[in-house]
């Protein structure tokens, strides 16, 4: 089990780490900010509502994606841009989320921080989960890095959540927290900038 000397230690390469990183890409960064809001025709960067360390619930930042639906392709409807999807598939839509590790909401690896109505309804011993912050990337996120196309193959994609993957991540991501190492953050780091290029 992680322990709070380990958990004091992760933080400690966490904000190190964001702040360094932060250095370099604030200007990349940025510019994606601007182009999205170009893109969308709305600011490009928004946050959301995610329930974090101990269930605690804080917004989380990433870079816009969608964009309102032309006439005819249903009123209010949102689509993903071009310019959103290929964000997406590299994961930079993420990227905002260096100041969430930086303020301390957020962790480079661990559970991705998942809307209200997940996280927070764990029971007995599955909420082990909530003893680390929301991570970045983290096992579970690595092995389900196609969930989109999943669900989107799925009759009752919701449904689907629930019942298979939402509880395979819970156990994955309880290994993680029962059995953490540091040198296993390291492997899921180089693991998940690999797929960014």
């Amino acid at each position: 089990m992680i322990t709070s000397q380990q958990l004091l230690y992760k933080r400690l390469f966490d904000f190190s780490f964001s702040l360094i990183l932060l250095l370099f890409l604030f200007i990349p960064l940025l510019l994606l900010v601007l182009f999205a809001s170009v893109d969308t025709q709305q600011w490009g960067l928004f946050k959301q509502v995610r329930v974090g360390q101990h269930a605690r619930l804080f917004h989380i930042y990433k870079i816009r994606t969608l964009r309102q639906a032309k006439k005819g392709q249903g009123l209010g409807a949102e689509i993903i841009s071009p310019f959103g999807q290929f964000l997406r598939a590299h994961r930079w839509d993420e990227l905002p989320q260096l100041f969430n590790i930086v303020f301390g909401q957020m962790s480079f690896v661990g559970p991705r921080p998942d809307l209200p109505g997940f996280a927070d309804m764990l029971e007995g011993e599955d909420r082990v989960l909530l003893k680390v912050k929301p991570g970045l990337t983290g096992p579970a996120s690595l092995k389900y890095a196609q969930e989109a196309q999943v669900l989107a193959q799925q009759s009752d994609p919701e449904a689907y959540n629930r019942r298979v993957i939402w509880p395979d991540k819970v156990e994955i991501n309880k290994n993680y927290v029962q059995s953490y190492r540091f040198s296993l953050d390291l492997t899921f780091i180089y693991r998940s900038l690999s797929r960014l290029i």
